[in-house]
Parts: C-alpha cells; sequence; structure tokens
C-alpha cells in the first residue's frame, strides 16, 4: 500500500517495526555511519507518533497541548541557504499551522493533524534523501480523511477533501480566504462546476422545451352564473385536452328573488363578491397567459347587473362581462366536445342553468370540424332555470301535481322552437346514433344517485351513458324522497334538495320533444368552453403538434448520422 502523503513505501515490518531498537537492520545502518545515530529518523518517529495520536484521539487536542520539542536540523532541510525546493514540506506544514490558528473546535483539531502530518512528511522526504528508493521510510498511520474508493473524478474529490483540512473534519467545503481575495478551498470545489455539461438527447431537449413552454400557458375561465361561481385554471395538453391546475366552486344563488324583483338583492351580491374574492386571490397566485371572466343569466336579466358587476370590480379587481345567450350555448357546446363520438352524427345537448336553459341542436356531416360549435344547426335559450322555476312553484314539497305543472311550462317554452325533427327534411328514419347530452348539476345528480355514490366522484359521473328507462327510474325515485330526504343524499345535499327537481321537470320536458334511446352525463360547461376556445385560439395545440413534427425529424435526422 503507498502512502497517499508521502508516496514512499512502508517497511516490510509495518508500525512496530519502530520499536525494535535491537534489530539487524538498525545495527548495519549504524555500521555504515559509523556509529553515529541518524538524527531524520528519529524526528521522524517522533512526529508519526504525534500524527497518529492527532488523529485517532482528536477530542485530546483541545484538553493537553502539544510538547515542545526540540528543533533539530538535518542535512538538506533547506530552511536556511538551502535548495529552494528543500523546504517544501515545512512551507506547507506552516500553511496548515496558520490555518489552524484561525479556527477553532473541531477545524481546529483537524488542521493540528495536519500540521504534525506535514512536520511528518517533511522528516521523511530528508531521510530518504541520497538513498534508494526502496530504502526510504514513509509516513505510518491513517491518513487525515477516509478515503474515497471511486474512481476517475471521484477520486479527485477524494484527494481533495485529503487537503483540505475543514473539509476533511466537518464534510462540507469551508474554503479560507487567502491573498487577494481568492479561496483557497474553491480548488478543491471546482471539480464539480468544471466537468462538462452532459449532451442531452434530442427527446429530452423536446421534453425540456415542452415543460418549459407548458408552464408558462396557463388559462384560466370564470362563470357567475345565478346559482354558482366557478373557477377553472388549466394548462393545454394533448391537443383538444388540458389539464386542470386549480379549481373553484360555491354556491351562491345570486339570482335569488330575481324573478319576484327583477333585481339582485343585497345578501345574494354580498355572497357573490365573497366568493369571487377568493377567486381573485387564486388568479393573483399564479402567472396566467390568458383568462376570460363571464357573467351569465342573473346579471342580464337584473336591473342592477351592471351595477353589481363595477361594484365587483372595485372590491376584488375582477373585470366581468354579460355574455349574450348565443355565446352561452356555443360556449356550452365546445365544453363538450371531447364527449360527442365520431360515429355521431346528430346530438342535442342542453344545458340547465339556474336561470336559463340553453339547447343546440348539432347536425355533423362527413367533414368534422375541429370545432363543434361549427356544426349547430339550430340554438335557443330558455329564459327558465332551476332557481327560478322552483321559486314560482315550489321547490320543497313537490307533488307529482306540482311536478307535471312545472313540465307543461317548459313543454310550452319549446313549442316555440322552430326546430324539424330528426329524419323529417330528407324523408328517413331518425338517426339511429342519436342521442342527449347533458351538462348541468341536474343531470350529474342523477348520475350519481343511479350509482349510488357514497360521495359524489366527477370521475365516474362525467361521460357516463344513461338509458332512457334508468333516466326515468332515477326522476320517480327523487320523486318519492321528501325535501329530508333529498337533502341527506350525499350526491344532492341540502343546497341542492329544492332545485333538483325543478331541473328534473325541464329535463323531461326536453326528453318528451327529442325522444333518445340513451343520454350522456358531462360534468362540464361554459368554463371547459371558455378554456378550450382561448386556447384554440392561442394555437398551443398547433405548436405542440409542430414541435413533434420538429422533434421527429430531428430524430430521423440522428438515426441517419
Amino acid at each position: 500500500m503507498m502512502n497517499p502523503d508521502s508516496g514512499g513505501k512502508p517497511p516490510v515490518g509495518g508500525t512496530s517495526a519502530d520499536g525494535r531498537p535491537g534489530s539487524k537492520t538498525r545495527r548495519r545502518r549504524r555500521s555504515r555511519r559509523g556509529g553515529k545515530p541518524n538524527a531524520a529518523p528519529e524526528a521522524a518517529r517522533v512526529h508519526d507518533t504525534q500524527a497518529r495520536s492527532d488523529v485517532r484521539r482528536p477530542e485530546t487536542q483541545e484538553q493537553s497541548p502539544p510538547r515542545k520539542r526540540k528543533r533539530r536540523r538535518a542535512r538538506g532541510n533547506g530552511q536556511s541557504g538551502g535548495l529552494p525546493g528543500g523546504g517544501a514540506g515545512a512551507q506547507a506544514a506552516a500553511a496548515v499551522h496558520a490555518n489552524a490558528d484561525a479556527l477553532s473546535g473541531p477545524d481546529a483539531t483537524s488542521a493540528k493533524s495536519a500540521h504534525a502530518a506535514g512536520h511528518a512528511s517533511n522528516a521523511s522526504q530528508r531521510k530518504g534523501r541520497g538513498k534508494k528508493a526502496h530504502q526510504a521510510r514513509g509516513l505510518q498511520g491513517r491518513p487525515l480523511a477516509t478515503q474515497s474508493h471511486g474512481h476517475g473524478k471521484g477520486g479527485g474529490a477524494a484527494k481533495a477533501a485529503q487537503s483540505s483540512p475543514s473539509m476533511a473534519s466537518t464534510g462540507t467545503a469551508k474554503p479560507h480566504q487567502a491573498k487577494g481575495g481568492h479561496s483557497k478551498g474553491s480548488a478543491h470545489l471546482r471539480h464539480a462546476s468544471d466537468q462538462p455539461p452532459r449532451m442531452s438527447s434530442v427527446g429530452e431537449q423536446f421534453t425540456d422545451q415542452r415543460r418549459r413552454a407548458q408552464a408558462d400557458d396557463l388559462y384560466a375561465a370564470l362563470d357567475l352564473g345565478t346559482n354558482n361561481c366557478r373557477l377553472l385554471i388549466a394548462q393545454p395538453t394533448r391537443p383538444g385536452q388540458f389539464r386542470v391546475v386549480d379549481a373553484f366552486s360555491r354556491i351562491v344563488r345570486l339570482g335569488e328573488g330575481l324573478a319576484a324583483t327583477g333585481r339582485l338583492s343585497n345578501e345574494a351580491m354580498d355572497r357573490a363578491v365573497e366568493a369571487l374574492r377568493i377567486c381573485a386571490s387564486k388568479l393573483a397566485s399564479r402567472q396566467i397567459r390568458k383568462m376570460r371572466l363571464i357573467a351569465t343569466e342573473a346579471c342580464r336579466a337584473a336591473a342592477n347587473g351592471e351595477a353589481f358587476l363595477e361594484r365587483v370590480t372595485r372590491e376584488t379587481g375582477l373585470a366581468l362581462e354579460i355574455i349574450d345567450r348565443e355565446t352561452e350555448a356555443r360556449l356550452a357546446v365546445s365544453g363538450c366536445s371531447s364527449l360527442v363520438g365520431r360515429e355521431a352524427r346528430s346530438v342535442v345537448l342542453f344545458d340547465i342553468g339556474g336561470g336559463s336553459s340553453e339547447i343546440a341542436v348539432i347536425r355533423i356531416q362527413d367533414n368534422r370540424s375541429s370545432r363543434l360549435a361549427n356544426h349547430i344547426t339550430h340554438w335557443t335559450s330558455l329564459p327558465v332555470g332551476v332557481v327560478t322555476l322552483s321559486e314560482r312553484h315550489g321547490g320543497r314539497d313537490v307533488t307529482p301535481t306540482v311536478f307535471s305543472a312545472m313540465v307543461e311550462e317548459v313543454e310550452t317554452m319549446l313549442a316555440g322552437f322552430d326546430c324539424p325533427d330528426f329524419g323529417e327534411t330528407d324523408g328517413q328514419e331518425p338517426d339511429a346514433e342519436f342521442h342527449l347530452i347533458g351538462t348541468s348539476g341536474t343531470v350529474t345528480t342523477l348520475a350519481g344517485v343511479h350509482l349510488d355514490l357514497p360521495r359524489y366522484d366527477r370521475r365516474k359521473v362525467d361521460g357516463l351513458w344513461l338509458s332512457d328507462a334508468e333516466v326515468s327510474a332515477m326522476q320517480e325515485k327523487l320523486l318519492s324522497w321528501d325535501f329530508e330526504g333529498r337533502a341527506t343524499n350525499p350526491c344532492i345535499g341540502p343546497d341542492r334538495a329544492d332545485l333538483v327537481l325543478a331541473g328534473c321537470a325541464i329535463l323531461e320536458a326536453i326528453r318528451r320533444r327529442w325522444p333518445s334511446r340513451r343520454m350522456r352525463v358531462a360534468d362540464r360547461g361554459l368554463r371547459e368552453g371558455l378554456l378550450t376556445d382561448m386556447m384554440a385560439d392561442d394555437g398551443v395545440w398547433r405548436r405542440a403538434r409542430g414541435r413533434r413534427t420538429e422533434h421527429s425529424a430531428r430524430s430521423a435526422g440522428e438515426t441517419n448520422r
């Protein structure tokens, strides 16, 4: 084993060979020197013993100071008038000793150990001068720091730890400030930063670029309706899809009492402003690329709707816009476009809101557009919702007679909607793949009750198919419950217990106008439509396709190389 400090070869006898004064080797050396003792081996043994004690028992350094020993000059030490390079070991020991004086605690202990090791190494160099290489004796004992058995650059780090006393004692680099403002310890840390950067593959570069691009593509959509206040913050992913980053929903009942007075009440406006403050804090905490904040039927119909939105801007900083009924219908279709299968040729999509209900008739030909809203042939917005209908007929105690009255009122409104039945224009039978899509709290509640969920779960409800018989069975089941029974159901709750049957009445009127064998449930709506339109307008999915095409071309180029 080679000594890491002196580089000399240790004796065959090991450390205990120094303790045999009567050995033949010593007698032969004395005979060669004419019987005179050599001072260099004696100094090496003294400092060797001191270095071993410093390394093995560092805690004793501060209790008992080292003994003063007489300095002995050896031939060729270079301290006074010697060779220029002869005092290198002494200079290194002096530098370590100076650093040790500036430290305290464990750093001082390890620095003194390095000082003793420097003297021993110097003595070893003096002792071996002028002799054969195989007769040179090196420092015996353990090194100052634990050596790393790694190779390559890891071995360089281990040598750097041996040369720095503070790094060897504490395990972390503590560079000492030298003259000129340069740190001595920086040489030991430079090996990590001087490594050349690892060449990443084209796939990794593409992934990093896509991740950085998507980190800035946050979109937000807020929908202040007659009954709910909803916020959605999302990030685009695959074409036509996005990942939800944050969401918020609260029942505020902004349209409470609107049908009777024509104005928004103070209590309802206070509830809405409180919910909008939460939305404003969520939006302020993120860097949003683009957002759109809308208000629907309650603010459209109320005489003080504009004044209320001015108050919202003053108190929350949010600027909401009131959209018309046609825009609301198109947004509902855009939000549910992924739920319309490629095999579908005709769909009736409806959104039962708190103050209005939007219905869109969609006919899809052979050339399907990327935006489903472009296939709307007829649409309407009924001035009735779950809040307004339940206030007119009563939502707590709903009997079969009351329920029938609700359905008849909605059917009368639908009678004025000029829309041809499916198959009527071309003389053919109605499309076998025709179906309904419902996006509202009413249809999601029916789906949750049908699944008998112990707690509402959007992942199980969104996209669920219900047959016509299953929808009728759920409506009859809800109609048989009283208010307390509906309120205790986990998928309804007390906030919707007085509204759910009004929504079922609107749904029944739609099913009678457009009979269908099945209906698909959508737990999505205007917010998703807003996000889809904003992302499509910005071309984020086109950029993603372009990045993928460029990535494929680069990969093919690398393969050809």
